[in-house]
């Protein structure tokens, strides 16, 4: 598997037409469950409501990553098949706007972005795992698996991230596309300087 941030020459590691693929991405769409998390769902009963909480499991690493990617002028949505409060609470911390949560026909939601954002199948990356992702994946021009995805996700992936979902496979993702746009480094200097404001 290939090491992006220490192949001396990133063009040569990837074939041309895959890297051209990257270089259109303006929307990226990642699945949540297996891909921004671990797919681990944590059950509880909440003491006072006696209803259920639910808990899941996301990493700052990729929280870094959606920062990465605003600064880079690429748009960031959620498209996920299970209803869940928690997803909602992290884009909320994230200030995601396009988020779909409980959508089993993930063709839907994928439709109304591409019309809002005025894009083609070719501007869009979408992150996946499994059978649910496929259709999506089937029409972006920038399908990309994580290291954990279903073999039949892999299969049609035209890149594979080394991270597994939930451990930083968003941020490997959003540097793969910086890297194949030329804009890593650049990218890199954006975030750093953004600190410096806060």
């Amino acid at each position: 598997m290939i090491d992006i941030y220490s192949s001396p020459n990133f063009e040569t590691e990837f074939d041309p037409e895959v890297i051209e693929r990257g270089k259109k991405v303006k929307l990226v769409i990642a699945d949540v469950d297996g891909v921004l998390t671990d797919g681990s769902i944590y059950k509880a009963k909440d003491p006072a409501t006696l209803g259920d909480i639910e808990f899941k499991q996301f990493s700052i690493v990729d929280g870094a990553g959606i920062a990465l990617a605003r600064l880079l002028d690429l748009h960031v949505a959620i498209i996920s098949g299970r209803r869940s409060s928690a997803t909602d609470a992290r884009a909320k911390e994230l200030k995601i706007e396009d988020v779909y949560n409980g959508s089993l026909n993930k063709m839907k939601p994928y439709e109304d972005l591409k019309s809002k954002y005025s894009l083609k199948d070719e501007d869009i990356a979408f992150i996946g795992d499994d059978i649910i992702d496929l259709n999506v994946m089937e029409n972006v021009g920038a399908p990309i698996a994580v290291e954990n995805a279903y073999h039949l996700v892999k299969d049609i992936a035209i890149y594979t991230t080394r991270l597994p979902g939930g451990q930083g496979a968003f941020r490997e993702t959003i540097d793969w596309i910086a890297m194949c746009q030329g804009r890593y480094e650049e990218g890199i200097q954006l975030l750093k300087n953004s600190l410096l404001t806060k």
